[in-house]
């Protein structure tokens, strides 16, 4: 049974855990070219390791995507690093927020800190059990789950004044393009073999959209369906 000092140490990490290892990492994305400073605060002392089984959590500070399980992924720092401060540049109001694939929780920990209420949507249950005791342990509270298919969003709770994407569909899904309020935005991986990284804006409350293609991206696939 864990101690609250077993937990505290957990929380602050020792070796390749440390803090120092940390300000590594954000030295890594500062020089990648993300400038967004809370952005870059937020990660720099969340536990990434926390995210991660015992076994992974000498590489939690590495910039790459790790296995968490179930064909999923521990996403990439720079490109959670990077929706997030995309998000943040692209719209002022961030009341209500849409996360669609919570999977380790690493990005809805991010996220949350930059919105008011937020979302996040998981088709793999145990994913989505393992990442709310986390976000727990975090004192994260103003993140709400819902097992279900990210690709039809979150209707009754909608509209949302964004809605950022950590999985990839062939093509943008109908469903969250609606459930964006009017001028919401969506960051989202769109592609199979090639992604890229896009953002949707809605003009107005009209059913015109914009869409910008970003960057190329490698993300897991948004898969239909549920697990439990």
């Amino acid at each position: 049974m864990n101690t609250p000092l077993d937990n505290k140490l957990r929380l602050q990490g020792v070796g390749m855990t440390s803090q120092r290892t940390r300000e590594r990492l954000v030295q890594r994305l500062v020089d990648q070219g993300i400038s967004n400073i809370e952005v870059l605060d937020v990660l720099r002392h969340l536990p990434r390791h926390l995210f991660l089984d015992e076994a992974l959590s000498h590489r939690a500070y590495e910039d790459t995507a790790l296995p968490i399980g179930f064909g999923q992924t521990l996403s990439q720092p720079y490109i959670v690093a990077r929706m997030t401060e995309i998000l943040i540049a692209a719209t002022s109001k961030r009341n209500k927020v849409l996360e669609i694939g919570t999977g380790s929780g690493y990005q809805t920990s991010v996220l949350a800190p930059f919105v008011g209420e937020l979302y996040s949507v998981e088709r793999i249950r145990p994913l989505q059990e393992k990442a709310r005791q986390i976000i727990r342990q975090l004192k994260i509270h103003n993140v709400r789950f819902h097992h279900a298919d990210g690709g039809f969003g979150w209707a009754s709770q909608g509209p949302f004044d964004a809605i950022l994407s950590a999985a990839a569909p062939a093509r943008i899904p109908e469903d969250l393009k609606q459930q964006l309020a009017p001028n919401g935005v969506l960051i989202i991986p769109v592609g199979e073999q090639e992604q890229v990284l896009t953002m949707v804006v809605r003009k107005g409350d009209s059913d015109e959209f914009i869409e910008k293609v970003l960057e190329p991206v490698k993300f897991v696939p948004l898969i239909q369906g549920v697990t439990r």
